[in-house]
């Protein structure tokens, strides 16, 4: 690796790290101080959520795991918005990603892999699209399990299944509001130790 990308690759990496500290802009509009949800809590279950679609869908893992992986890389610089701010505020994702991956060539994947996402034609940008969404179901579902009236306003929507664009992401929306957040750890509880 020539010396020019490792200095640049670092630095990205380092703006990267910063979508740690960002938090997740809807605590305005759920009336929620959950400062655990991070833009990169949320990239990491959408990038399995995104894994699980593909793969029950027969579409490119690798494809949709990247698309995923990268969804929000740009709010390191435009910040979250949440439904309110988008409606008023303009940002220049283009503008970011190229900036973001300049330093890389020209065919690289990952530039590539954000255009096609962000035009959401492909079956592979639909579905990382379906991860990105389920994983703000399931915190909302979260959220109402805690007794989140806002939460739970915007779960009841039935919008929100009708927004999904693969059959597997249709489902999980559907059942996410059948079971209880916690039902993952109900069914392997013990008193005993091994």
């Amino acid at each position: 690796m020539a010396k020019n990308n490792t200095a640049a690759i670092t630095s990205f990496l380092f703006e990267v790290g910063t979508l740690r500290k960002l938090v997740r802009s809807h605590r305005q509009t759920l009336l929620t101080d959950d400062l655990s949800d991070s833009i990169s809590s949320h990239s990491y279950r959408v990038i399995l959520i995104g894994y699980f679609l593909a793969l029950e869908e027969k579409l490119d893992t690798n494809k949709v795991i990247k698309m995923c992986l990268i969804h929000d890389i740009g709010e390191s610089r435009s910040g979250d918005q949440n439904w309110v701010h988008k409606r008023y505020v303009k940002v220049f994702e283009d503008e970011i990603t190229e900036s973001q991956l300049s330093f890389l060539p020209k065919d690289n994947e990952l530039l590539q892999l954000s255009q096609e996402y962000s035009e959401r034609n492909s079956p592979e940008a639909k579905t990382a699209k379906d991860a990105d969404l389920l994983d703000q179901l399931l915190l909302l579902r979260e959220y109402e399990w805690q007794g989140n009236k806002e939460a739970a306003s915007w779960l009841k929507n039935s919008r929100h299944v009708k927004m999904l664009y693969t059959n597997t992401a249709k489902g999980i929306a559907r059942e996410l509001k059948k079971q209880s957040p916690s039902d993952w750890w109900q069914k392997i509880w013990t008193s005993k130790r091994r």
